[in-house]
């Protein structure tokens, strides 16, 4: 997670962003954030997660949403590059952090990504149950990061083509889950997007979200085992998913969601896995050797 000392939301990259509602009461905006990032950490160590928290850089908000810092897997981190201006300062600061992780032995490998735009975990979910990437592309991410990531971790990545500029990462609308089932928001797919999803996940392991799910960011949540930790305001779903056996806590997450983003957005997963596998080479910068 990165520490959200510097969040606040003043510009607008997505439909979701309302710098004027901010700016009515930024100190009191700021000490919610700060309440509400405490109470995610303290929900994902009560669920077992051992967290890192990274600084924030100044002038740089949205570093807030980890998810979107890089895509994570078997010890390796390939970090973003990003498609607005307003975000690019992120990569450099999060290079950084990679390395020093690198460094402290929790990373094997850091490698940045050229030549396609690609924001990270928030376009690159890993499926752990099917040992696939489900990446996303249209708003934020090219749809060619889908083989680049496939590449550099040797694993398959399905591609789904995003439709609604409000859903503009896969984060925001597909949740799979570690017993097989994956939630998602229909209408931010793509025909071609939701037909491809379907021809991949058995229609009894498809839940449907609904546009209140959505609308309260409660498909953008971290799943830990059987316990699923999402925004507040989907109690739907929440009895959907208990009723396969998952315990949910929900969160008021109320001060990120004005910038578009929820739990799934604010963590990255570290810890990821996948069944041993050759990698094929591509042209990635050089690593930097630790001091």
């Amino acid at each position: 997670m990165t520490d959200p000392a510097h969040y606040r939301v003043g510009y607008e990259i997505n439909p979701w962003m309302t710098p004027r509602l901010w700016g009515a009461d930024p100190l009191g905006h700021a000490c919610a954030a700060r309440r509400a990032w405490d109470e995610l950490k303290r929900a994902l160590e009560t669920a077992g997660a051992r967290v890192r928290v990274i600084a924030g850089a100044r002038g740089q908000p949205d570093m807030v949403f980890a998810a979107n810092a890089a895509v994570v897997l078997d010890r390796r981190a390939l970090p973003a590059r990003f498609r607005h201006p307003e975000r690019s300062g992120e990569e450099v600061a999060y290079l950084s952090a990679f390395e020093a992780l690198r460094c402290a032995g929790v990373l094997d490998e850091v490698a940045q990504i050229d030549d396609v735009v690609q924001e990270g975990a928030g376009d690159a979910i890993w499926d752990r149950r099917r040992g696939l990437f489900w990446t996303g592309f249209g708003p934020r991410s090219d749809r060619a990061a889908a083989e680049v990531i496939s590449g550099w971790f040797g694993r398959p990545a399905v591609a789904l083509e995003l439709a609604d500029p409000r859903y503009y990462h896969l984060d925001t609308c597909l949740l799979p889950l570690p017993g097989g089932e994956v939630v998602h928001y229909p209408p931010a797919f793509t025909a071609a997007g939701l037909r491809r999803l379907r021809s991949e996940v058995p229609g009894d392991l498809l839940i449907e979200a609904s546009a209140a799910d959505a609308v309260a960011f409660a498909v953008n949540a971290v799943a830990l085992g059987e316990r699923v930790i999402m925004a507040r305001g989907a109690p739907g779903l929440c009895q959907r998913l208990a009723g396969r056996g998952y315990r949910v806590t929900q969160l008021d997450l109320a001060p990120f969601l004005m910038a578009g983003g929820a739990a799934f957005c604010m963590t990255l997963r570290l810890d990821l896995t996948s069944a041993p596998t050759r990698f094929a080479a591509l042209a990635m910068s050089d690593q930097r050797s630790c001091p």
